[in-house]
């Protein structure tokens, strides 16, 4: 018991700050401001289930999937990184055209959003999280170590995901009961704030990445 206990705790305190569904709620809500209340409902769901399918992937099969196909950890860093950059990039300029073109697009019913992209990647999962659980994944015990104590690790491992997905889906469920809580003025100030943070982290998972092909060059 103490085993699946700390392997529980390895998965989940290893990936929520990373993953950091409460930073990211503002931003959530910002991009679903013009989904209905049932919208942003479902849209919560499917990201906390496609948060945890993709960490299950990442932390069962990643490393597999890497070598398979010839790429390294840090070329997978540093392109993620690319993608987490543009869109934190995105997000800290938005919301900036003339007033006149708000208004006019103030009355159109908004695009429908996805809640695979950006809601679950790069926004909820991007290359950080799923580098984190590759590295967790390739932790993991040996066939030697018996099949008793593999299948306690990989049901923590999977306990631990689940309750990732469900920290995810309250957050975001309840994202507009937090920004009501930071006020208009507040919200915008902690949105801009995580879009910038966003845009810092994809840099430094980039720097990351080229600092681990340098030492390995």
């Amino acid at each position: 018991m103490n085993d699946f206990a700390n392997a529980f705790l390895l998965v989940y305190a290893g990936l929520f700050p990373i993953v950091n569904p409460v930073g990211s709620a503002p931003l959530f809500l910002r991009l679903t401001q013009r989904s209905t209340e049932a919208e942003r409902r479902s849209l919560a769901f499917g990201v906390s289930r496609y948060s945890f399918l993709l960490l299950l992937g990442s932390l069962f099969v990643g490393s597999h999937v890497l070598v398979f196909f010839g790429i390294t950890l840090p070329v997978v860093r540093i392109a993620g990184g690319l993608v987490v950059a543009a869109f934190g990039w995105q997000l800290l300029h938005s919301g900036t055209e003339p007033e006149g073109q708000r208004a006019e697009t103030a009355g159109r019913p908004g695009a429908p959003v996805d809640a695979f992209y950006p809601l679950t990647m790069p926004l909820t999962v991007g290359p950080g999280s799923i580098s984190v659980a590759i590295t967790l994944g390739s932790q993991r015990p040996s066939m030697p170590s018996g099949w008793a104590e593999l299948a306690l690790v990989g049901g923590a491992a999977i306990a631990g995901l689940l309750a990732i997905a469900a920290t995810i889906y309250v957050c975001y469920r309840f994202a507009d009961d937090i920004v009501a809580l930071l006020g208009e003025r507040g919200t915008n100030v902690l949105m801009r704030l995580s879009a910038f943070i966003l845009l810092c982290i994809g840099i430094q998972i980039i720097w990351n990445g080229y600092l681990s092909l340098v030492a390995t060059g």
